[in-house]
C-alpha cells in the first residue's frame, strides 16, 4: 500500500521531524512511502532518509533556489486553515493551503497521516474518505495552546485514528472526548539501531539533548550541575540543540561560573556519535510526550537520569534497572541521580547494558508493524458486513489470500541523494537488498570484493577517531571501483597534498581502509580536505562523510616524546570529510579559565616543555607592541602545569572601542613564547561553544591611574585563547 506522511518540514532537526522519517523508513522495506514538506529550507535533509521514501516538498523557502516561493502573491495572506495560535502560524499562508488542499484531493495514498496539529486540521477539512487519514500527537493532550487544542478537538472526529506516543496521553484523549468514534491508538516512535560504536561509560561527560524550550528545564539541569561539580569537578555537561533559551541557559552557566563544565553544544545532525560519548545521558524536563532522546540514548549503552514528568519517561525506563527516575522541578534530587551514577562506574555499565535490551521494544520493524495492524484495522472496519462474510466464507474455503499479503505493492523507486535503508529496518521475512533469493548460492569470504570496472567516483564513507589519537576511514564500496585507490589529503589553505594507499577489501562489503597514524604522518596545521584518487585514469572525488565517530579523543593524549600533535575528524558543512590539525614544536594547552571579580586567570599544561625561572604570561596586543602586557606565570603540580592571574590590562587605542591581546606563555627567561590555546579534545571549533563572561579590570599604564574595562576571555577561530575588553 502507498502511504503519506504530512509534515511541517523535513529539511530541518527536531523530534517530529526525527520520529516521521525513522518511521517511514521503516514503513518503505515493505509499501510505498511518501513524504511530504509543506516547507523546504534546504538542498536536502539533514538527518537521514531511506532512498526508498519519496520526499516532495511543497513550499520552496530558500532565497537562492529557482524554485523560490517568497514572491508568490498569496504567500502575503494568512492561512485560513491554520488555527493562529499554532506556535508555527505565520510560517502558513494561502499559499500553504492551496497546495495542501490540491495535494489531499489528488494523492493515490492508501494511508495520509498528519503530524503536528496545523496539518492534522488540514486533513480532516480537506481529506478524502478513499484514503485513511490518521493524525498522529507529538506532543500531549494538556500541552498544547487552548486555541490549538480546540481545533484538533474539532478535527479528530473528521479522522478514521488519531494516534499518540505515550499509553497515558491515549488515556487523556480518550477521558476529554468521551463518545468519540475516531479510533485513539497508542503507538510509541520508533528508535533505530544507531551506525555508531556504543559508549564505554568511561568519560567524565554528561549529555542531553533537546530543543531549548522553558519546557526542557535546562536550567534546573544546569542548576544541578553546580552541586554536581562541587563534588565531582572533572565531569562535563554538554546540551544540544538550539531555541530560544539560550541566551537564557548562557546567562545560567555565567552566573554559576560553570563555564569550563557545562557547554552548549548547538544542534548535531548526527546525536548518535555524541551519545557515543557519554557516560550519562540526562532528561530535566517538566513534561515528555515522548523521549527520542531517552531512546538514542539507550541504544548507545548510556542509562539516563531523567524527571519522572508526564509522560514519557515512566514508560521506558524502569528506574534502577536501566536508568534512574527522579522528581520533577527538584535540581537537588537531579544532582543526586546524576551522582549516584557518577559515583558507581559498575552501576553505569550494568544499567547502560540494560537500557541497550530495554530500547528493542522500539525497534523500527516493531513500531511499524503496529501502524500496519492500526491500518488493517480501520480498513476492515470499512468494509461492509456482508463483504465481511462472504470473505469469512472464501477464506475457509481457501480462494481468498490473507489481506495483508494482498495490500502489499512494490516499492517506490529509489529518490537520488539518500541512503539505504539499514537492515535493522527490513520487516520481518524481508530480504536485504541484495541479498541471496531461495535457493541462491550466499557470497563468502574468498568472492573478490571489488568491481575492476573503472566508473564515475562517488566516494562516501566513515572516520573513526582512536584513543591513540589516530583516525581510520573506511570507503564504501557502492561508490568506488578501480585496482588501485588513494586516500588524498590536500590542505585548503595551500598545494600541500599527502597520498596514503588505500587497502584493497578482503571479503566482500568490506570498505576500503586506511589508517593514519602520527608515528607514520605529520600533516601541517590547518584543515586538510579528503579525497579519493583512482590511479587508472586519476579520477579524483571528495570523500563524503556518512558518519564520523570522535569518542576516542576524550580519553586520548598527545604523544609526549614528539612535537605536539592533534588531528580532529569532522563533517564539513556541505557533508565532506575533513581533518582539523594542529602541529607545534610545543604547545600551552588551557585547562582552566576563571573569572573572577578584578581578575581573569588561566590554568593549563605544557606539552613539549617545562616551566622555569622567568616563566610568564605574555598578551600580545593586536594593536602593535606599544600595549602589550606580561604578567608572572607560576607552576600548580610539576614542571609541566602552569597558571596565571591577569588583574589589569594596558590602555588600548584611544580610537579603538575594543582592544583584543593574544595570549602566549613564556616557560623561562630564554625560550620562546608558545600560543595558548585549546587544542586536545574532540570541538573543532571553540570559538561558539567555550565561552565566557566578562569582569572589571583596571586599565592603566604602569605607574598612571587609570580607569576600568570590562574584559573576558575568548578562543579565536583556530582556539587560540585570547582576551578582549572593551
Amino acid at each position: 500500500m502507498k502511504l503519506c506522511f504530512l509534515l511541517h518540514n523535513a529539511y530541518a532537526i527536531g523530534g517530529t521531524v526525527r520520529a516521521t522519517l525513522n518511521l517511514a523508513n521503516a514503513l518503505a522495506a515493505r509499501h510505498e512511502v511518501e513524504i511530504v514538506s509543506v516547507f523546504r529550507t534546504a538542498e536536502r535533509p539533514l538527518l537521514e532518509l531511506s532512498r526508498q521514501v519519496r520526499l516532495v516538498p511543497l513550499v520552496d523557502e530558500r532565497p537562492d533556489s529557482p524554485a523560490h516561493d517568497g514572491g508568490h502573491p498569496l504567500m502575503g495572506r494568512p492561512s485560513a486553515v491554520v488555527p493562529p495560535s499554532e506556535v508555527l502560524a505565520h510560517r502558513y499562508s494561502a499559499l500553504t493551503d492551496e497546495r495542501l488542499r490540491d495535494f489531499l484531493k489528488e494523492t493515490d495514498a492508501d494511508v495520509v497521516v498528519a503530524t503536528r496539529p496545523a496539518l492534522v486540521v488540514f486533513l480532516a477539512r480537506h481529506g478524502s474518505r478513499r484514503y485513511l487519514r490518521i493524525g498522529q500527537e507529538h506532543l500531549s493532550y494538556d500541552n498544547h495552546l487552548v486555541g490549538v487544542r480546540a481545533a484538533q478537538n474539532d478535527a479528530i472526529p473528521r479522522l478514521d485514528a488519531f494516534v499518540t506516543v505515550s499509553g497515558q496521553d491515549a488515556a487523556d484523549h480518550r477521558a476529554r472526548l468521551p463518545g468519540l468514534r475516531t479510533r485513539i491508538a497508542n503507538i510509541p516512535n520508533a528508535a533505530p539501531r544507531p551506525r555508531a560504536e556504543l559508549s564505554d561509560v568511561r568519560a567524565p561527560l554528561v549529555v542531553a539533548a533537546g530543543r531549548l524550550m522553558p519546557v526542557k528545564r535546562y536550567d534546573l539541569l544546569i542548576e544541578a550541575f553546580a552541586k554536581v561539580v562541587a563534588a565531582q569537578p572533572e565531569w562535563r555537561l554538554r546540551i544540544y540543540g538550539q531555541g530560544p533559551e539560550r541566551a537564557r541557559l548562557r546567562a545560567a552557566v555565567d552566573t554559576l561560573r560553570l563555564n569550563d563544565h557545562v557547554f552548549l553544544m548547538g544542534p548535531h545532525p548526527t546525536m548518535e556519535t555524541e551519545w557515543a560519548k557519554a557516560s550519562i545521558a540526562a532528561v530535566s524536563s517538566e513534561w515528555e510526550s515522548f523521549g527520542m532522546t531517552i531512546l538514542e540514548a539507550m541504544h548507545a549503552g548510556v542509562p539516563v537520569v531523567a524527571t519522572d514528568c508526564p509522560h514519557g519517561p515512566g514508560e521506558i525506563i524502569t528506574s534502577g534497572s536501566d536508568g534512574l527516575l527522579v522528581t520533577p522541578g527538584d535540581p537537588d534530587a537531579l544532582a543526586v541521580g546524576l551522582l549516584k551514577l557518577i559515583e558507581d562506574a559498575d552501576q553505569r555499565r550494568v544499567m547502560g547494558e540494560s537500557a541497550r535490551e530495554t530500547v528493542q521494544r522500539f525497534a523500527p520493524r516493531r513500531v511499524a508493524g503496529e501502524y500496519e495492524r492500526l491500518i488493517d484495522e480501520l480498513r476492515e472496519a470499512r468494509i461492509p458486513a456482508a463483504v465481511k462474510l462472504t470473505r469469512r466464507v472464501r477464506r475457509a474455503a481457501g480462494t481468498l489470500l490473507p489481506r495483508r499479503t494482498r495490500l502489499r505493492r512494490t516499492q517506490a523507486p529509489p529518490s537520488s541523494g539518500h541512503e539505504p535503508l539499514g537492515q535493522e529496518s527490513l520487516g520481518k521475512g524481508s530480504p536485504a537488498k541484495g541479498a541471496p533469493g531461495k535457493g541462491a548460492a550466499a557470497p563468502t569470504a574468498n568472492v573478490p570484493a571489488t568491481d575492476d570496472r573503472p566508473r564515475a567516483l562517488r566516494p562516501k564513507g566513515r572516520c573513526t577517531a582512536d584513543s591513540a589519537g589516530g583516525v581510520r576511514i573506511a570507503v564504501n564500496r557502492s561508490g568506488v571501483s578501480g585496482k588501485s585507490l588513494a586516500l588524498v589529503l590536500r590542505h585548503r589553505h595551500g598545494d600541500d597534498e599527502i597520498r596514503v594507499p588505500l587497502e584493497r577489501p578482503v571479503a566482500a562489503r568490506s570498505p576500503w581502509t586506511a589508517d593514519l597514524t602520527h608515528d607514520r604522518l605529520s600533516l601541517a596545521e590547518g584543515r586538510w580536505d579528503v579525497h579519493i584518487a583512482r590511479a587508472e585514469d586519476g579520477a579524483r572525488r571528495r570523500l563524503k562523510a556518512t558518519l564520523v565517530e570522535q569518542r576516542g579523543l576524550l580519553s586520548a593524549s598527545p604523544a609526549a616524546d614528539q612535537a605536539f600533535a592533534w588531528w580532529i575528524p569532522y563533517t564539513t558543512k556541505d557533508g565532506f570529510l575533513a581533518l582539523r590539525t594542529f602541529r607545534r614544536p610545543a604547545h600551552a594547552e588551557a585547562t582552566a579559565l576563571r573569572t573572577h571579580e578584578g581578575s581573569l586567570a588561566v590554568e593549563g599544561l605544557l606539552h613539549g616543555a617545562e616551566l622555569g625561572p622567568g616563566a610568564a604570561l605574555l598578551g600580545v596586543s593586536r594593536s602593535g607592541r606599544a600595549h602589550d602586557f606580561e604578567t608572572t606565570a607560576t607552576t600548580t603540580t610539576g614542571a609541566r602545569a602552569f597558571r596565571a592571574r591577569v588583574t589589569s590590562l594596558p590602555p588600548g587605542p584611544a580610537e579603538a572601542d575594543k582592544a583584543l591581546w593574544d595570549l602566549f606563555l613564556r616557560p623561562a627567561e630564554t625560550s620562546e613564547p608558545l600560543r595558548i590555546g585549546r587544542l586536545v579534545g574532540d570541538i573543532v571549533t571553540r570559538k561558539e561553544t567555550d565561552k565566557h563572561p566578562s569582569t572589571t579590570l583596571t586599565a592603566a599604564a604602569p605607574g598612571a591611574a587609570g580607569g576600568q574595562v570590562q574584559a573576558r576571555f575568548f578562543f579565536t577561530v583556530t582556539n587560540d585563547l585570547a582576551i578582549s575588553a572593551s
